[in-house]
């Protein structure tokens, strides 16, 4: 690959109280576990030494707190689109409760009544790829789960409905970039979850 291009990494917020009995979590706003804090504690050690030209962060403090704890928050600015999926009326309920109201839901395909469709965040991600298309230099982004799948998709070329493929951990890190040209672009790391310790 080559190292001419830059790079751009993407965090996952640490973990919530909703990531550990696995409820969908769009828009409301939970703050990390103590266990949360201390991975984003740990991310920021794995990203000592990397200089980054922008880092921009969800406005959820999930994110914004993933941030801090990693040592970013002096440099960051808000960036709304790189907010969570809108759960709508899933908001809170796991995808056994899903499942047992609508048979057969799937997030990547089905979306969220009163909430937002597939259509509607990968909007979103492609608003976030052109600023980063934007960017000469390194790059580093907070986000969430299900926003970072389809980003994935979509910075990929790939159908965004393909984002379910892309499985993130809790404070993983991820980082996507370019190959043999700035439009050839591709995955250098995805999921890196190492320098986490229970």
């Amino acid at each position: 690959m080559n190292d001419r291009f830059p790079r751009v990494y993407l965090a996952r917020h640490g973990e919530t109280p909703w990531t550990i009995t696995a409820q969908h979590t769009g828009s409301t706003d939970l703050p990390l576990t103590s266990n949360g804090e201390r991975n984003a504690t740990q991310l920021g050690n794995r990203l000592k030494g990397v200089t980054f030209a922008q880092v921009w962060t969800s406005p959820l403090q999930r994110a914004t707190k993933t941030c801090e704890r990693a040592g970013f928050a002096e440099q960051a600015t808000i960036m709304d689109d790189l907010t969570e999926w809108d759960c709508g009326d899933y908001e809170g309920l796991t995808r056994e409760q899903i499942q047992t109201q609508n048979p057969g839901w799937n997030l990547f395909r089905d979306g969220c009544p009163n909430g937002e469709s597939l259509d509607d965040v990968a909007k979103r991600a492609g608003r976030v790829i052109q600023r980063v298309h934007q960017q000469h230099k390194d790059c580093l982004l907070f986000a969430h789960k299900h926003f970072l799948q389809v980003f994935a998709a979509c910075w990929l070329g790939l159908p965004p409905e393909t984002g379910h493929c892309f499985f993130l951990g809790t404070a993983a890190l991820s980082i996507v970039g370019y190959h043999h040209h700035s439009t050839d672009c591709v995955i250098r790391l995805w999921n890196d979850r190492s320098y986490l310790t229970e």
